[in-house]
């Protein structure tokens, strides 16, 4: 069992940037794939990213690509999200969601596919 606590959110301006963390409890955060995901007001929750156990595979949602990173530290057990050129349509719940992986090169962009979610960080973009 993992627990995930998320921090960083905050109202920025259009084209600011963010930095989110989610913090992971246990010994064996090494073993997790995790993944990043937010839910805008009056929307479904969406994938936003995702990275593998080692850190070494990512994927994006088109909506974020080239302005999100997603990485993790092992050894802090944290996963990050990096945000640059925010837009107010960014605004939203941001959720770290973690599950177990054989591999350390696979990650997951499905919502069913993870056990363990935080309970969300809030992001508002104004214009």
């Amino acid at each position: 069992q993992v627990q995930l606590v998320e921090s960083g959110g905050g109202l920025v301006q259009a084209g600011d940037s963010l930095t989110l963390s989610c913090a992971a409890s246990g010994r064996t955060f090494s073993s997790y794939a995790m993944g990043w995901f937010r839910q805008a007001p009056g929307k479904e929750r969406e994938f936003v990213a995702a990275v593998s156990r080692s850190g070494g595979v990512t994927t994006y949602a088109n909506s974020v690509k080239g302005r999100f990173t997603i990485s993790r530290d092992n050894a802090k057990n944290t996963v990050y999200l990096q945000m640059n050129s925010l837009k107010p349509e960014d605004t939203a719940v941001y959720y770290c969601a973690a599950r177990t992986s054989v591999s350390t090169r696979v990650n997951y962009t499905g919502q069913p596919q993870y056990d363990y979610w935080g309970q969300g960080t809030r992001v508002t973009v104004s214009s």
